[in-house]
């Protein structure tokens, strides 16, 4: 049987070992101040209250942030049971709240003949785009998918399409990702004109309309519910 002297040793030694956790997850849910200072493949150097810290993806700091994930774009840090993807640059203060997850928006603004230019990307090809609400779909030349690598005699769908020429053949693809600002979907479906028209890659509704359109002014803003 164990003494009452040793009995009450243990149960300090006990408090003195919860206690010292207690601490440490005190200490580590109050990191004041948190930057991305750098990120790599699978790892990321991120400042913790002016500490230099180069996480691996799944490792936690002292100060109990996780480094999710990372690549040479973005950094997901888990903080207080909360994530969220950062940039280079990218700055959790004390006053740390999850990023707004509800939405997703981008602006446009007409460039100087009154059309809604902007850039994104196709299966991760830069393209410049031509916002079109009366297009079925996204649309684009024969040359144009080329250079995006899409072989679309072969995977594509004959069909015709109507353009200021006339009727001309066209093929019906899906894209992979189309990617505007930070709105990304996936499985777009797009039609290839067999010709040099349209000149700029019309971005339709087979886009636009999985999205809120907006006016405000001049702007045109696109919205996804996240």
């Amino acid at each position: 049987m164990a003494s009452p002297s040793s009995t009450f040793m243990s149960g300090l030694k006990a408090l003195t070992q919860a206690l010292a956790l207690g601490l440490g997850v005190l200490a580590a849910a109050h990191a004041q101040d948190i930057r991305i200072t750098g990120l790599f493949k699978d790892k990321a150097l991120v400042e913790i209250d002016g500490k230099q810290r180069l996480l691996r993806q799944g490792e936690i700091s002292p100060e109990g942030v996780k480094l999710v994930s990372a690549n040479a774009r973005e950094a997901v840090l888990e903080v207080n049971g909360a994530r969220g993807s950062y940039r280079l640059g990218g700055h959790i203060s004390n006053s740390y709240a999850p990023p707004d997850r509800s939405q997703v928006s981008v602006q446009i603004w007409p460039d100087s003949s009154g059309g809604y230019r902007v850039i994104g990307s196709i299966n991760g090809y830069p393209v410049k785009m031509l916002v079109d609400t009366g297009a079925t779909t996204i649309a684009m030349n024969a040359a144009e998918a080329k250079r995006l690598g899409l072989d679309f005699r072969v995977i594509g769908q004959p069909s015709m399409a109507s353009t200021a020429g006339g009727v001309v053949r066209s093929y019906m693809v899906v894209l992979q990702r189309v990617k505007i600002g930070d709105i990304e979907l996936r499985n777009v479906e797009a039609a290839v004109i067999d010709g040099t028209h349209p000149t700029d890659v019309l971005l339709g509704m087979s886009f636009l309309g999985r999205l809120d359109l907006a006016e405000k002014g001049q702007m045109l803003e696109l919205t996804k519910p996240y």
